[in-house]
Order: structure tokens, then sequence, then C-alpha cells
């Protein structure tokens, strides 16, 4: 779970200081770069992968047409910028396996990873440049200030489920040294022995890329963790695909898989009786078609159909009037809500989900039905984490008024464009907003003006609550930006 990001020199992020909850909603006018910060986030994910290159060029539009990776790097005019550094604090897996699988323990799930990249150049005019380590450090977060760095409201029940163990000592990977004689320290868990000297000029890759479960288990839970922060992208072209038996069951960014997938979450309980295994697929699908039906009301059923003599797997979806819809029948948003439909019930699903614009598609009377789902996908903080509270996170970004005033009134964030001066130089980058009286504000989040945000949300037909709004979860039950007094009087 990322708990918080600073970034700065990454495309337009300059000196950007962000506090993630389990629910977050990013809301701006198109073309500001919100979505840099999904950007910088995947990137990330990228880093403890793949080697730097690669990394640079997986970001969306980086060196889309020459392959320069410089278009990474913050630009004022003309002038690119030759730095970037991220500073991202996260709560890891107490346990997992390494590339190898073996087991990894984590000696303390709360850490800080700090990681500062140089644009190198090439003697080859022809050839586009690279990247260089210039510091990475992944260091523990003492639990006696877990309260305070976790600032979104939760229930110390919640808190000791997920961040345990001790750490004395430094830190797991550290940084020494300048110039060519940088280098990059990669420490053993239990603090003896020396440590893995890496010179850092000649890194292809960042080092926690490389962890071990013999070597650094922590480092290898903090890959795995970041690994896990995904940005879906969900094509409909993919959505409607059907699967061969052989398919991964696992979906895919993309959307691909989902009927692989949902087959499996059906076909997964190996134990009982054959009765009891068609009880709990009948379970799986019947789960499924409940949730649609709050999105598409002539929703009678959800189901894989197997071919035998084709070997493929399709996904179908019946009317009331028993008429069956394949998946290539389905709309965009129904195909798109089915898929973070089957993420919600897949156990293992966990880490970060980022999504862009999840209202594409969807009826504005229906936009409740989505934002309750991607509420219910996410940990409840105000119970333990556990089988049925999983260890999830959601970041969305959207320009729709109608998802900015449904939202919970904490998880919102708005992004706009601020002009500044630097070395004579005047530059727009992006910059993060919260509403007063909210915990981000609590904890140092700019404030934005209620006139802006009035600007935003009109026009806007005035609505009651509806039942599809309403969750079990502390999230979703959260007063909405609409509901707030300081804009009820304003807003109609």
């Amino acid at each position: 779970m990322l708990t918080r990001l600073k970034v700065s020199g990454f495309k337009n992020l300059v000196e950007v200081d962000v506090r993630f909850g389990p629910f977050t909603c990013i809301a701006g006018a198109n073309g500001v770069g919100k979505s840099n910060l999904l950007d910088a986030i995947s990137f990330l994910s990228a880093l403890a992968d793949r080697p730097l290159v690669d990394a640079a060029l997986s970001v969306r539009d980086a060196g889309a047409h020459s392959g320069d990776i410089r278009s990474l790097f913050h630009r004022v005019g003309g002038r690119y910028g030759s730095e970037m550094s991220f500073e991202a604090e996260m709560i890891v897996p107490r346990e997992g396996l390494d590339d190898l699988g073996q087991k990894a323990e984590a000696k303390i799930t709360f850490l800080r990873y700090v990681l500062a990249l140089r644009y190198r150049e090439t003697d080859d005019p022809g050839l586009s440049g690279g990247l260089e380590l210039l510091k990475e450090e992944l260091s523990h977060i003492k639990i006696g200030d877990a309260r305070r760095q976790l600032a979104f409201p939760h229930k110390p029940s919640w808190r000791n489920s997920v961040i345990t163990g001790a750490r004395r000592g430094g830190y797991f990977i550290s940084t020494e040294g300048e110039g060519e004689a940088l280098h990059i320290k990669v420490h053993q868990d239990g603090g003896a022995g020396r440590p893995r000297l890496l010179s850092a000029p000649n890194l292809p890759r960042t080092a926690l890329s490389a962890a071990t479960a013999a070597e650094s288990p922590t480092a290898t839970l903090a890959r795995r963790e970041m690994q896990s922060w995904r940005l879906l992208q969900l094509e409909p072209s993919s959505l409607r695909e059907p699967d061969p038996f052989t398919a991964p069951a696992r979906l895919q960014p993309n959307g691909a898989h989902l009927p692989a997938t949902l087959y499996r979450l059906a076909k997964q309980n190996g134990a009982g009786t054959e009765a009891q295994k068609a009880e709990h697929a009948a379970q799986i699908y019947c789960d499924v078609a409940n949730r649609l039906s709050e999105l598409i009301e002539d929703v009678r059923e959800v189901r894989i159909d197997r071919d035998e003599k084709r070997e493929i797997l399709t996904l179908t979806v019946s009317g009331r009037d028993g008429t069956s819809y394949p998946a290539r029948a389905l709309s965009d948003g129904t195909l798109r809500f089915l898929a973070l439909t089957v993420l919600e019930l897949d156990p293992n699903f966990g880490g970060l989900l980022c999504l862009e614009e999840p209202e594409n598609g969807i009826h504005p009377e229906r936009i409740p039905a989505m934002l309750k789902l991607l509420q219910d996908i996410v940990t409840d903080p105000d119970e333990p984490v556990g089988p049925n509270n999983p260890l999830r996170q959601a970041i969305i970004n959207t320009h729709s008024p109608a998802v900015v005033g449904q939202v919970p009134e904490s998880s919102l964030l708005s992004a706009e464009l601020k002009e500044s001066v630097r070395d004579g130089r005047r530059f727009r980058h992006l910059t993060f907003s919260c509403l007063p009286d909210t915990w981000r504000a609590e904890n140092g989040c700019p404030v934005i003006s209620i006139g802006r945000l009035l600007a935003y949300l009109n026009p806007m037909a005035p609505a009651g609550y509806s039942e599809l709004a309403r969750s079990t979860s502390q999230a979703a039950r959260s007063r909405r930006v609409m509901d707030r007094p300081d804009l009820q009087l304003n807003l109609w």
C-alpha cells in the first residue's frame, strides 16, 4: 500500500508531495497532466521489475517518436532537466516469494524508498541517452511513528494488522560516495556480514529490482509491493475476447483473460464433494450477476461457457427474459464494470490499482454503482486486514463533475497547473489541493477554494442519496463532496 509519494523532476511534477488513503480520486480539467502522477507510480513499479531504460520506455508517450527517454524529465521551454527524484512510503506484505520461489519474510513492513536518477548523454549523437542512478535507499519507518505517518482515518486494529516487525540499525539499501566512486550498498537483513557493494554508474537496473530472499528478504517484499502497483487500461477489445483453455487465469492490465480469471474463481474451490464445488461455482457467478445488476437492471445470470470442441471459454450474460449475450455484444462500460467486479472477488488480487476515468461508458445515473464498487474493492481501515479485508488500494482520476460530486469528500484531490519561476524562467507545474476540514488538509495539503470547486461542479442536477452510494465500509459512508453544507447553498 502506497501511503505517501514525493516526486520532483518527472514530467510536470515539481516538488509534489501527496498522501494516499485506501481510496483517492484525482480530479482536474483535460490537459493539466493529472495522469502524470499515475505515470510516476507506474514508472516506480516498472523500475522494481525491469532495467532502467526498459522501465523508462514503458511509461506512456516516453520517446514515442524518437525513443528519447528525456521526455520523462521536467521541461522548461525547450530545456529539459537532467535529474528526477522519488520518495515513496509504503506498507509491504509480511511474507512472499522471490523470483526463485524462495520464501521471504520482512523484518518490518513499513518502509521508505528513495530513488534519484540522472539523464546520461551518449557520445554518439545518433543515439538516445540513458539513465544513471544517483541515489537509492530503502529504510524502515518506526512503528511508533506509524500513527502519525498514516494520516488517513483508521482504527488501531487495522494498523496493527499491517504494520509489524522491528528493525535495529540503519538501511536495507543505502548510497555512499560520489561521482565514479558512487556505490549502492545492499545490506543483509540481520545486520551481520558485509554489505554487497555495487558501482552506481555501471548499474543497468535498481538494486531493489535484483533483491533476493536469501540476501535481503525485506527489500524483496518491497519489490513485490511495488510490482503490484498497476495501471489498469481496460480495453474493450481485450475484454471481449474469449480465452483458450490454456490462457493465464489472471486479469491483465488491458483486461485480457477476463473469462479465464472468472472461470478460475468459480473452480478454485478444490476441496469438497462435486455438489459442494458446484455450489461454490454457482455462488461466484451469482455474486457477479448481483453486482452487475446494480449497473444494469436486466441481468439474471453471468456465467462462463466452456466449449469443449473449440477449447475456449466465453463470458456470457443472460437477461431476465432468458436471452444470452456473449462478451462481444456487451457495452464498453458493462465490460469494465465486470472486470472490476472480478477483481473484487479475486483473493489473489492485491496492491494498488490505478484507473483513469472509470465513468467512461457509464450512464450518469449509474456512476454511484461504479464508485461503490471501487470503494468496496479497497481495504476497510476500520477492520483488521485478513481474507475478508485484503490490503488493496485504488487511485482514480477523472474530469467528470458527476464523479467529483459523489466521491467521499476526504478522498478528493484537485489537480491544477500553477505558474512558478526558476532561474529567471517561468514554467507551469502540476499541484494538488484538497477540501478544507478533511484529514488531508489537517496534514498540510493545500486547500482548494470553494469558488473554484463550485465552478467545476456546476451545473449539476440535485439528487438525493442513492442506495447504491451506501456501503458497509466506512470509506463509502463518508459524506460526499456535493453534500457539504458550504456547497449546498451555492450549488443548486
